[in-house]
């Protein structure tokens, strides 16, 4: 490839495309403007990333820039022009808590920043694949009306359910569900998405993730959760669980697992491809389960607390079925389960975290 755009190229996303493309393209440019320190505090900077991301690669090039800055996005998009093979849009407010507190901020950022970034694409490079990150909140509370069964460690749909074998595919509705703020933001940018991949007949692709997870992750309260689950273990400090008696199941997918699905949509794209990505069945726990597992690993207790009181719209269940994907992509294949995947994020963050 040539030259390869990515947003928030100092997240957890983003970072992983900067390291797989850095060694496959001839130039990336990383844009990003560590807002995540803004949402959420100085634990959660990505400075640490990206400054790391600058010094490893040469033909790396960060811009410090607002994704919905209209004028300097499509200047810099104006400079790189048809050379742009790729664009990789993972920028975002991630919280749907966060979310509540700045509708404004929340909404221009996910939905008119993702705009923004359509039409550069549209008006200097039509002909780039654009990936978006989109998140299995789109889907708002739907998953909670599905029968569950309730397990020693877990949560668990039921045996004859159509979800059982594999997970929660596309047919879910998005409509008629408690999406939240943050939810509602990314549905406007999944649609918009789609909508420039089918109208304008654009190569893009949606993919709507579960939890997203890997060593990049700067976790913190409001968003990361193994990545903040593990920092707690190994610094000794507590945590809360919320609702649903601290069996609520998550699917999660390691960043490298998630950029070669990206890569794999990049070289054979569509228009208007909209995917449920995880984990799966290959890889999935409930909180009781993470704990336990963050405790093994790390070799000491967590300390942590439960608060009956659930987050609004929060899943009780949710295991994403990438059925589509693989039979669209069959060479495609996740590598790392919940217990590689948290030795990973372990390894990589007990220096930097008791630093």
């Amino acid at each position: 490839m040539r030259t390869v755009v990515v947003t928030g190229s100092g997240g957890l996303v983003g970072s992983e495309a900067v390291h797989y493309y850095a060694r496959r393209a001839a130039k990336v440019v990383g844009i990003d403007n560590d807002m995540r320190a803004a949402f959420f505090g100085d634990e959660a900077s990505t400075s640490w990333q990206s400054e790391l991301l600058a010094s490893t690669y040469e033909n790396f090039q960060p811009v410090t820039a607002d994704i919905r800055d209209r004028d300097l996005i499509d200047r810099l998009f104006a400079e790189f022009g048809g050379s742009i093979d790729l664009v990789i849009h993972a920028a975002a407010q991630p919280s749907h808590d966060w979310a509540a507190r700045d509708p404004h901020t929340d909404f221009s950022v996910n939905a008119t920043g993702t705009l923004v970034l359509l039409e550069a694409t549209r008006r200097h490079c039509p002909e780039a694949v654009f990936v978006f990150t989109s998140t299995n909140k789109v889907y708002g509370d739907g998953p909670n009306s599905l029968p569950l069964v309730e397990h020693d460690q877990r949560w668990e749909i039921a045996e004859d359910h159509p979800f059982h074998a594999e997970g929660i595919d596309e047919s879910m509705s998005i409509d008629s569900t408690l999406h939240s703020l943050f939810g509602a933001s990314k549905v406007a940018a999944d649609i918009l998405v789609q909508e420039y991949g089918r109208y304008f007949g654009m190569p893009t692709g949606v993919f709507r993730g579960g939890c997203l997870t890997g060593p990049g992750h700067s976790g913190t309260v409001l968003h990361g959760f193994l990545a903040y689950l593990m920092k707690c273990t190994v610094t000794d400090t507590a945590y809360r669980v919320f609702g649903h008696s601290a069996k609520q199941v998550r699917d999660n997918i390691h960043s490298t697992d998630l950029i070669a699905a990206f890569d794999a949509f990049a070289r054979e794209p569509r228009a208007g491809a909209v995917y449920n990505m995880g984990g799966g069945r290959f890889a999935n726990c409930s909180m009781l389960e993470a704990i336990a597992l963050c405790e093994e690993i790390a070799g000491r207790p967590l300390h942590w607390e439960y608060d009956e009181t659930a987050r609004i719209g929060d899943h009780r269940w949710w295991i994403s079925d990438v059925t589509r994907f693989r039979a669209d992509y069959p060479q495609w294949q996740p590598t790392m389960d919940i217990s590689k995947t948290l030795q990973s994020i372990h390894d990589d963050g007990v220096k930097r975290w008791r630093d």
